[in-house]
């Protein structure tokens, strides 16, 4: 054998060993507790073949408590590039199997390494959280490397859309990691996030509260938008990879679109209640990208495509369907200070991306409830704020009641709404006319507030009293929403806004 076909084979068997991580042993332990491997998740989630591995030779240099003896190849994550569709993205994957996937100086190198390059290229990037903790032998360095991650993602943010997904123990200071991306996943059932572990919190242990838990984490933290199975994640970050744009630099995402521009769109209002299936209907293929599922159910986001375009949807929801179309769930049509922190974060990432906004209103007020209250006037401020600020196109569809303040912090036209579209049977004003007439007639007989009232609702609360005013652009009936609402983004497709000179807001 020449020494070049000799340092070919061993190059080979070093590939080899790196792809083995903490070694077969490892591997089948992983297997075992029905998880994959970080090369696993990584070839499942990217196109065939099309993954090529970055720094796959690198090993940490800590000497101390025997760390000298301990190197293993890749250093406990797994990095590189690939595609989705054909579309290039980055990917980072801490590997359970070496050192227990522990963040050490070298690992937070390789991630910091390829979110530049995925900056740099400007395309999305993708972290898989499998880990340990710190690794406890490299102390300060690996401290260090979590506060240089830290900075990436700041830098990243709003840049190239951050995606992370959590399959194993992601606890203490590294659950910032995956709640400063702008979308995260967790697996159901052995994904676990906490800053505090659930046994240490004053009053609480894991089998009264699971606070790490997966279904704990959607519902109560904000900081999910899903959770599943590794397939079913897998999956869902492929679905939304397509219908996000690369970078901040785009102009948003524009495909061809083969649905039917004119279709009609039938039942539409008698499902105003649930906006998912409002927006699945008016949407190019009938496809919904929902995001934050879980948590704070009466508000509704996600992203849609109408005519190929991607338009982030934010809505207020008032019913929740399964499958089957059977009522699980019901909500007052009111703003609540969960809702409105969900949707102004929503709004601000699409601005950022230059994603158009459709917001579907149905609201008449405020959560009232000690809890909401502490919270509600800044959550609120916080909407009001995103929807004002936007400089992306922005169209507003009233399908219920628009009562109050709470309806111009919905992407009124008062706030900056481009179009303002509205269903026949909408109610736009102050409040419900019949509590206005009481309120106005107070010492008068219930004929005469009656009276009153229906006189309230047209010249007060009517949609045609609001059109008459210019607060209203159209009104369509229902089944024509999906081509009015094309037709709008395809005339705003040219919107352009003066850059304030202002550094940015502080909302």
């Amino acid at each position: 054998m020449s020494k070049q076909e000799e340092k070919i084979s061993q190059l080979i068997e070093k590939r080899a060993e790196c792809r083995l991580g903490g070694g077969e042993k490892a591997i089948e332990k992983q297997h075992q507790r029905g998880k994959y491997t970080a090369r696993e998740r990584i070839a499942m989630l990217l196109d065939e073949g099309s993954f090529e591995e970055l720094d796959m030779f690198v090993t940490h240099r800590c000497t101390n408590f025997g760390q000298d003896k301990k190197h293993i190849l890749g250093d406990g994550v797994v990095t590189g590039f690939g595609t989705i569709e054909g579309r290039l993205v980055y990917v980072f994957a801490q590997d359970f199997t070496v050192f227990g996937g522990s963040l050490s100086e070298t690992m937070s190198q390789k991630i910091c390494k390829v979110m530049d390059m995925a900056m740099k290229m400007g395309a999305p990037v993708i972290g898989f959280l499998d880990c340990a903790g710190i690794r406890l032998q490299e102390s300060v360095d690996a401290l260090n490397g979590l506060g240089q991650i830290y900075l990436k993602e700041a830098e990243a943010s709003g840049v190239i859309p951050q995606i992370s997904a959590v399959f194993g123990t992601c606890g203490g200071g590294l659950t910032a990691v995956p709640a400063m991306c702008d979308f995260n996943f967790i697996e159901s059932s052995k994904g676990r996030m906490f800053v505090n572990a659930p046994n240490t919190i004053p009053g609480n242990r894991a089998d009264k509260c699971d606070t790490s838990a997966a279904e704990y984490q959607s519902k109560e933290t904000g900081c999910v938008d899903g959770v599943g199975t590794e397939d079913e994640i897998l999956s869902s970050i492929r679905d939304l990879i397509s219908v996000l744009p690369d970078n901040n630099g785009t102009g948003g995402l524009t495909e061809p679109c083969e649905d039917d521009l004119n279709r009609a769109c039938e039942n539409l209002s008698g499902m105003k209640g649930d906006p998912r299936y409002v927006f699945s209907e008016i949407a190019d293929d009938h496809v919904f990208v929902e995001t934050k599922k879980d948590y704070a159910k009466d508000m509704v986001t996600g992203l849609i495509r109408l005519n190929g375009t991607t338009v982030g949807v934010v809505a207020n929801g008032t019913e929740v369907y399964d499958e089957e179309g059977k009522k699980t769930e019901e909500f007052a049509n009111v703003l609540s200070a969960r809702g409105c922190q969900k949707a102004a974060e929503f709004v601000s990432f699409c601005d950022a991306f230059d994603i158009p906004v459709l917001s579907v209103t149905n609201v008449k007020g405020y959560k009232a409830s000690v809890c909401s209250e502490n919270n509600l006037a800044k959550a609120m401020a916080k909407l009001t704020y995103a929807f004002s600020s936007a400089s992306v196109p922005k169209v507003n569809l009233i399908v219920g009641e628009a009562y109050g303040s709470a309806y111009v912090t919905m992407n009124s036209k008062s706030i900056g709404a481009d179009l303002v579209y509205a269903w026949p049977d909408a109610k736009i004003g102050m409040m419900e006319a019949e509590l206005a007439a009481k309120i106005m007639y107070a010492d008068e007989s219930a004929d005469v507030i009656r009276e009153k009232a229906k006189e309230y609702d047209a010249l007060q609360s009517s949609v045609l009293s609001a059109a008459r005013r210019g607060y209203v652009d159209l009104i369509i009936e229902p089944e024509t929403t999906r081509k009015y609402l094309v037709a709008a983004f395809e005339m705003l497709y040219t919107k352009s806004v003066s850059e304030s000179p202002k550094k940015h807001g502080t909302k």
